[in-house]
């Protein structure tokens, strides 16, 4: 398996209370992610509210094993302060695999983002948005900030069918939404009420690496 698999393309790569325009003011999603069905480790995810601003907290960990020797970690912890649906702060930190990246964000005036990496800094005009599946507002983008590599991707985002999704041992009735990346596509996987429940990707090697929630 490559080192550089960029999990979070595929993760971020994050529900019950108040409800916004386009998605829950505040809650909390725990996922298993599965490798090929396998389990692999848990991304967590909790947003808080207050006004009209939004916190969001995830932490990410998984091990990847062969024949009982681990073979590929990945840690990664970002925050991320919202208004609206504009991303207004970003701090991200990622291991992967050995492997270090960190991401810095701040907001510069009302309509503009300041990134920072070990590659430089850049600026991004416009409200800009990160992979926040949490939110419906994703739907209606055609770019999307990376929180791992503080790239902005260019994405096509556009709804891909219908089915039902294991969430705690029942199946829901759900939405399939697909977001196609420079790397992979991405399926999210919405509840009736609009609540996000599942994630499905391809990875390296064509191997399936599903989010599902605890």
């Amino acid at each position: 398996m490559r080192r550089k698999e960029h999990w979070l393309l595929a993760l971020t790569l994050l529900a019950s209370g108040a409800v916004l325009a386009n998605g829950p003011a505040s809650g909390e999603w725990n996922f298993r992610v599965l490798l090929d069905d396998s389990p692999i480790g848990e991304h967590r995810f909790v947003l808080t509210a207050s006004g009209e601003e939004r916190r969001l907290a995830s932490e990410a960990a998984f091990a990847v094993k062969l024949l009982g020797v681990t073979v590929y970690r990945y840690r990664h912890s970002a925050t991320e302060q919202w208004r609206g649906d504009c991303l207004r702060q970003l701090a991200s930190k990622t291991d992967d695999d050995g492997t270090p990246e960190k991401v810095d964000a701040s907001a510069t005036g009302d309509n503009a983002l300041t990134v920072t990496t070990a590659k430089g800094t850049q600026s991004l005009d416009g409200c800009v948005m990160s992979f926040a599946y949490w939110n419906l507002a994703i739907r209606k983008q055609e770019r999307l900030l990376n929180a791992q590599t503080g790239k902005l991707e260019a994405v096509q985002v556009s709804r891909a069918g219908s089915g039902t999704v294991d969430v705690r041992g029942q199946q829901v009735a759900a939405t399939r939404w697909r977001i196609v990346t420079p790397a992979q596509p991405i399926d999210i996987w919405y509840s009736a009420e609009g609540e996000w429940i599942a994630l499905d990707s391809t990875v390296s090697g064509g191997r399936k690496l599903s989010y599902r929630l605890k």
